[in-house]
């Protein structure tokens, strides 16, 4: 049983990783009006090597294999004819006199690139855009999509069919791709919402939802190693926000598979090339002299992972990149966020203030979040029957058994010993 769990994590870590490059090449030459057949294709290979790897092992070069068993099946496909014409005009402006695919490394980080900008189309609705590229590009499930816009698989299907329609009925062309400077954003708002699941799984799965943040930080950097991408500096930005926060990794989990929180981690765990990395791009992005939001966010890590301990972080000016924060997109996870650095900086009570009163100008009293804030602003306060209120309202609204462990134990810290 445990070599084939085992097995199981390993297929489905590979798989996840190569899904997004193999679909990103074969609608490169099937056309993008054809993507839900490079899918098909592609989950058809993954299939057989599932079965396949299953019984005989892993090969000694998986990646070949899966590439080799996805190329067989795309040439079929192609040789029936049914995509010939198509195949024969997308061999970027020279005349196909044969049928011949080819998986280089070049070719399939150009391809991603250019697939993650095709979904983000204008003729695509937003939320469609970003669905398709968690889809297509990193092969997130129905499910994983749904966690991650915090709505049903129902929605998620709907928003699928609607963004590969508008792709069928209105193919994008690979090779000249127009609005790059307006479909970035989209991009980058994609990438980081593919970090973030990560950071924070919906589902607990730990070895996968680290290297989803892996995967972000890479679909990163091909942004900014591509010479089509003039304006660099939001990238540069996000990618140093993806740095400082995966610094923090190894000490994020004890050996109970349980949360460390940021106040509590052992700051030597800290992976120190992330730091400096994320440092190096914050810097470049400072350069670009213009704030953006991840930015402000960049920065705000990067004060978190230079201080000497919590105690010793600078409240005052993080505080000061929250205000900057808001005054670009005031939204009620922004202020949640700042409540914190309020309570250091000007004191407990004024930060539940701000909080309660939050909650009656929207709907962030049904996030668990607020709540777990707000029972840890009552502790810091000596409020304990107050925290105690919040915590277990917190729990209530938890939905994450991980999450759900943690703040229980925060519970106990506050309930009296009897």
């Amino acid at each position: 049983m445990d070599t084939e769990k085992s097995f199981k994590e390993l297929a489905d870590h590979f798989f996840r990783k190569e899904y997004g490059k193999i679909v990103s090449v074969i609608t490169g030459y099937l056309g993008t009006d054809h993507v839900e057949t490079a899918e098909d294709i592609v989950q058809e290979a993954l299939l057989n090597a599932y079965h396949s790897w299953q019984h005989k092992g892993i090969p000694e070069n998986p990646q070949a294999w899966l590439y080799t068993a996805a190329k067989n099946l795309t040439l079929n496909s192609l040789k029936r004819g049914k995509y010939a014409e198509t195949y024969k005009k997308s061999i970027r402006g020279k005349e196909a006199k044969s049928i011949e695919l080819e998986f280089t490394d070049q070719l399939i980080k150009d391809e991603q690139l250019r697939m993650m900008f095709v979904c983000c189309d204008s003729s695509i609705a937003e939320n469609s855009q970003i669905t398709l590229i968690l889809k297509i590009l990193c092969g997130f499930s129905i499910t994983e999509i749904a966690n991650v816009f915090f709505t049903s698989k129902e929605t998620i299907n709907k928003r699928l069919v609607r963004g590969r329609k508008q792709l069928r009925d209105n193919p994008i062309s690979f090779e000249h791709l127009e609005n790059i400077k307006d479909t970035l954003p989209i991009v980058l708002k994609t990438i980081y919402l593919l970090f973030t699941e990560g950071y924070s799984p919906s589902q607990k799965d730990e070895l996968i939802r680290y290297d989803l943040c892996l995967e972000a930080i890479r679909l990163g950097e091909l942004l900014i190693s591509n010479d089509l991408i003039t304006d660099k500096a939001d990238s540069y930005s996000l990618l140093a926000l993806m740095y400082f926060n995966a610094s923090r990794f190894d000490a994020r989990m004890n050996d109970d598979n349980m949360i460390v929180e940021l106040e509590q981690q052992d700051r030597s765990k800290w992976n120190k090339s992330f730091v400096n990395k994320g440092s190096q791009y914050l810097q470049y992005a400072m350069e670009g002299n213009r704030t953006s939001i991840y930015l402000i966010l960049a920065t705000i890590s990067a004060n978190h992972c230079v201080a000497a301990s919590f105690n010793k972080t600078n409240w005052v000016q993080i505080l000061s990149l929250y205000d900057d924060l808001i005054a670009i997109e005031d939204s009620p996870i922004a202020r949640l966020n700042r409540a914190v650095a309020l309570a250091k900086v000007k004191g407990n009570d004024l930060a539940v203030d701000e909080l309660i009163d939050l909650e009656t100008q929207s709907d962030i009293g049904s996030y668990y979040l607020f709540h777990t804030t707000l029972g840890y602003l009552y502790k810091e306060g000596n409020e304990d029957k107050k925290a105690i209120l919040s915590y277990q309202k917190a729990i209530s609204l938890t939905t994450n058994e991980r999450d759900k462990k943690l703040i229980q134990k925060k519970l106990m810290d506050v309930v009296p010993i009897l």
